[in-house]
């Protein structure tokens, strides 16, 4: 464990009375990673003027909080497969849901699974890989074994209630609108038994001094929208802004972004009163999952764990709630690419401090490996963000990248540029943060842009080249009509 070990094996002598006493030796790092569902930047922290979530707010207190971090891929299975491996989805060869990450990386050493070969005891609680939700609360999902000693999947009320959710299309709930304002207990949900568990595991760890990597996966606000009726009340419907698209909006992007944006025709154009209480259900499952997470990171300060323990917040990728009309995920824009991070504990110099340095989600494995002294493997493709932690003006890359479907997409300090299809032939898009940070106005094409998109065009090939090298030393498994090629 490199840096820590060698600390570790030096034992200071402190003559006492005569008396030579052996100090305590210094321990690595342990690890809390918690990560919620399909949650955007829609909190308090990020400079939300309605979302309530005082939790993570206190975090970012104490944290880095990063303005301008990624997903990969902004789609639940192959982002929690890139950042658990910490390489490209084009790496993994994931990019669907549905795919245990061993089907095509068969020797792949995950982020869990480091900590777990150099004696840390690494525990899953709820959904860390890819999960149908709600259908697959309670199992074990699409998880990878290899990763962990431990696992506890949480089943609660939500699941059992579902024939009470109402939703856009009869049946269906994990990728439709679908909410329910639920009776019952916070302690009773599936999200507050994964807190109940974490918050036994954490009192466990403080009384045995076992070093962790402890993993807690939030389902919220993943939909369906469920939450206690209390959550609901706090975001009155008629208060709720319900964002607006201009006339002839679609007509400016190019077909595959048109595409990604209107595909569910179930959640085109929603009534005025729906799009609201939608908006009313997305709000209150998250200040419903930061009551959660509140009381975890209660546990951790009270045990006393918080001083040697580095937290990181995220989430998979960021959420769609009627911005270019259209709700949910899996778009190039940054309503979906973009997610919240937060980094707190040893080695964090920088606490309490907000940065602008670009992150991607692949960074979150060797930055952990890094501030807790452990070697990663070489074929990595994230860097790690230790600079920025130690000092927010540092940056450890300039631009971050996004794909998605047949689109890739780069966004660097001032613009996002995407292209569609091979060499952008379907199209490609260009905004400016600067004057539309909402991302509504394309500039690819006008004039006076050209040399912005070339500039930009070549750094994003060049990005989408690095993503594609095969991983040094990995093999890949590569299925062509499910059948395997090599």
């Amino acid at each position: 464990m490199r840096l820590f070990q060698l600390v570790s094996a030096l034992v200071l002598l402190v003559t006492v009375g005569g008396l030579s006493q052996a100090a305590e030796p210094q321990k690595a790092p342990n690890v809390l990673f918690l990560i919620c569902d399909d949650l955007n930047c829609d909190l308090a922290c990020y400079g939300h003027p309605q979302v309530k979530s005082p939790a993570i707010d206190q975090l970012a207190r104490r944290g880095v909080l990063f303005e301008r971090a990624y997903c990969q891929y902004p789609l639940c299975g192959p982002s929690r497969a890139s950042f658990m491996s910490g390489l490209y989805p084009d790496q993994t060869l994931i990019r669907r849901n549905a795919i245990y990450i061993r089907e095509h990386l068969p020797s792949v050493q995950t982020m869990s699974q480091l900590f777990r070969v150099n004696d840390y005891v690494a525990t899953r609680i709820g959904k860390i890989y890819h999960y149908n939700v709600p259908k697959h609360i309670g199992t074990s999902g699409h998880d990878d074994p290899y990763s962990w000693d431990f696992t506890f999947n949480p089943r609660g009320r939500d699941k059992s209630d579902e024939d009470k959710i109402f939703t856009l299309r009869a049946g269906q709930y994990g990728g439709t609108l679908s909410w329910l304002a639920a009776a019952g207990s916070d302690e009773e949900q599936t999200d507050g038994i994964a807190a109940t568990e974490a918050v036994n595991q954490l009192e466990s760890y403080a009384r045995s001094g076992q070093q962790f990597f402890l993993a807690v996966g939030l389902f919220r606000p993943h939909t369906p929208f469920v939450a206690p009726q209390k959550y609901f009340d706090m975001y009155p419907p008629e208060k709720i802004v319900v964002p607006q698209v201009p006339e002839g909006y679609l007509k400016t992007i190019p077909a595959p972004a048109r595409s990604s944006i209107s595909r569910k025709k179930e959640q085109v154009n929603l009534a005025d009163k729906l799009a609201r209480e939608a908006i009313q259900a997305y709000y209150a499952s998250i200040t419903f999952a930061d009551a959660q997470l509140g009381r975890i990171l209660q546990t951790l300060e009270q045990t006393g764990l918080d001083k040697n323990t580095i937290v990181i917040f995220t989430s998979d990728h960021g959420y769609h709630m009627g911005e270019h009309g259209h709700w949910q995920k899996t778009t190039l824009f940054e309503n979906a690419a973009r997610v919240p991070l937060i980094i707190a504990g040893p080695g964090v110099k920088a606490g309490g401090s907000r940065t602008v340095a670009p992150a991607e989600m692949i960074d979150f494995y060797p930055t952990l490996a890094d501030l807790c002294g452990l070697t990663a493997p070489q074929y990595l493709s994230g860097v790690s963000l230790v600079p920025t932690l130690e000092d927010a003006s540092q940056h450890s890359r300039t631009a971050a990248l996004t794909q998605y479907a047949n689109g890739y997409s780069l966004r660097t300090a001032r613009y996002r540029y995407s292209e569609w299809g091979q060499d952008g032939m379907l199209g490609a898009e260009l905004y400016d943060h600067e004057s539309d940070p909402e991302e509504m106005v394309n500039l690819a094409g006008r004039e006076g842009h050209q040399g912005t998109v070339s500039k930009l065009s070549t750094l994003l090939h060049e990005r989408i080249e690095s993503a594609r090298t095969k991983p040094d030393g990995l093999e890949q498994i590569i299925f062509e009509n499910r059948r395997r090629v090599r």
